[in-house]
């Protein structure tokens, strides 16, 4: 039997309740900082927005 923990992203260190509930996504989301734009700009990669829903 192969147990399986996901492990969490860092949006577990956020204060959103929107963003915590996505804290244990196989993405590895950034929250909106810094540290996401110099990311894309070292990687020369593009930025992808989410802006929640309702």
């Amino acid at each position: 039997m192969t147990t399986t923990t996901k492990q969490p992203n860092r949006l577990l260190q956020e204060k959103s309740p929107y963003l915590l509930q996505h804290a244990y996504n196989p993405v590895n989301w950034y929250p909106w900082s810094t540290d996401a734009f110099k990311k894309a700009v070292a990687e020369d990669k593009p930025i992808f927005l989410s802006i929640g829903y309702s």
